[in-house]
Order: C-alpha cells, then structure tokens, then sequence
C-alpha cells in the first residue's frame, strides 16, 4: 500500500461541495468539512446513493458502494474522490 496524495484540484472541490449542497438541499455556508451528513443535515441512504452518483458522473470517476461508509461528511467524499482519482478506477 502506498501513501496516496493526489489532491483534488479547486475546481474539482467546488464541484463536489455544489453536488452535496444541491442534492442536501443546503445553503452554501451550511457545509462545513466535518459537519455531519446525516446527524447535522438529516440525509438517508438514498441521498447518500444519490451524492454518489452525482459524483461519479460529474467528475468521471468509479466508486464502489462499500465507500459510503467513509463519505459521511465532505472531508471524507473528498478522500474518497481523490483515491479513486489517482488510480482506484479501470475503465
């Protein structure tokens, strides 16, 4: 296993902040890094499946569903998004 560092570009951050802001139905400052996807701002699994999606076909990337566990709050969707980034996809 190697230590990944890929970063997501700023760009590539704003995409997923807008995708879980718009399918949360949040205001923009409502999202912090940490807060809670499901204790702070009431999301289900639905909505889970569906910021999943959202990502996997804005940014053209592979997630695998066992992943959702780590996306519980945007610094999580942002680690998962850049390992699948730097290599944890095949097309």
């Amino acid at each position: 296993m190697s230590a990944d560092t890929t970063v997501l570009t700023a760009e590539q951050d704003a995409q997923l902040r807008d995708i879980i802001v718009e399918v949360l139905e949040l205001d923009a400052d409502e999202l912090t890094d940490t807060s809670s996807f499901i204790e702070d701002h009431d999301a289900d699994s639905l909505l889970a499946i569906e910021i999943l999606a959202r990502i996997e076909k804005d940014l053209g990337v592979t997630i695998p569903q066992d992943d959702l566990t780590e996306m519980g709050n945007l610094d999580g969707v942002r680690a998962v998004v850049a390992r699948s980034l730097a290599g944890g996809t095949d097309a």
